[in-house]
């Protein structure tokens, strides 16, 4: 569960920086704020969980309204640093918010309520959460194929073009962000659901730098790539955690550093384009076989009609 949770964050992490071009340092404020909606809608109203994380969603895009519509004015490192500072807010309020919140202990207990069925076993919980993964990705999918998705590519590429064109392109970048914000607490609400809890862990910067990570780690702006690299970090730290390793942030940040060296594209972008690479070089062999095999056959078939 917490792969699919990770993997539906890093994909609309990159909805906004593979087809987008906006660098995010503040995404743990949509995982964390839909963390604790969710974990608050649950807990005082005790309403079924796919209400809760529907609602930590909603939650989640509405915050990103009045971030984004300050921030998507900027472009580069500053449009980066005045997310990182917007989430740092955001983390300050749930810390000191202790009799919402529960402050540094966190809010616990959150419930999984779905119409007096018995989802405390992990295992059942997957197979009832699984279902807003897929709808998150397949809405993310559908965005970067529909043509607002081919306009936001080309704002990614040319801005100044794209404006030349008629796009107003600070609305179509504000539009991304709150579709990005509001997926991204989708898989916080869930992952909060899944475990029962929601922490400060949620909100700090340091859980966007590692959706950021999984995303390069996975080949920035290849969609599925961010899942892959979710997958290795989520896998990566629980094996270090059940070994004892405290300092998983340096081997974490070494194999980041190894990636961005060696694989640019990513894991999944450089084995797309070692397959795109091998399939150039069989073509021109396959077409080469195909036009000898015609040329062969006038020649096979006067020897039949012999």
């Amino acid at each position: 569960m917490d792969i699919a949770c990770w993997a539906l964050f890093a994909a609309a992490l990159d909805l906004l920086l593979g087809f987008t071009g906006l660098l995010s340092f503040g995404h743990a404020a949509f995982w964390g704020g839909a963390a604790y909606a969710a974990g608050l809608i649950a807990v005082h109203w005790g309403v079924p969980f796919p209400v809760a994380v529907l609602g930590g969603a909603l939650f989640a895009a509405v915050l990103a309204v009045p971030i984004g519509y300050l921030s998507v004015r900027l472009r580069g490192i500053y449009f980066a640093m005045v997310t990182l500072a917007f989430a740092q807010m955001v983390y300050f309020v749930v810390n000191q918010w202790r009799d919402l919140t529960g402050g540094e202990n966190g809010l616990q207990g959150v419930p999984r309520e779905f119409f007096g069925m018995d989802l405390s076993d992990p295992f059942f919980f997957y197979y009832a959460g699984l279902p807003f993964v897929l709808l998150g990705l397949f809405a993310v999918w559908r965005i970067v194929r529909s043509p607002f998705g081919r306009v936001l590519v080309s704002i990614r590429d040319n801005p100044a073009r794209a404006q030349a064109l008629g796009y107003p392109v600070e609305r179509y970048k504000l539009l991304a962000f709150v579709l990005s914000a509001g997926l991204s607490g989708l898989a916080g609400g869930l992952y909060a659901i899944s475990h029962g809890f929601a922490s400060l862990h949620e909100v700090y910067w340091t859980t966007s730098g590692q959706a950021v990570m999984a995303v390069v780690l996975g080949g920035i702006g290849t969609l599925w790539g961010g899942a892959i690299g979710a997958a290795l970090i989520v896998e990566l730290n629980d094996y270090l955690a059940t070994a004892g390793f405290t300092e998983t942030g340096l081997v974490t940040g070494g194999i980041f550093v190894v990636i961005v060296l060696v694989f640019r594209r990513g894991v999944w972008g450089t084995a797309r384009d070692l397959i795109a690479a091998r399939a150039a070089r069989r073509s021109p062999a396959a077409g080469t076989d195909s036009a000898a095999a015609q040329v062969e056959a006038p020649d096979r078939q006067e020897v039949t009609a012999r």
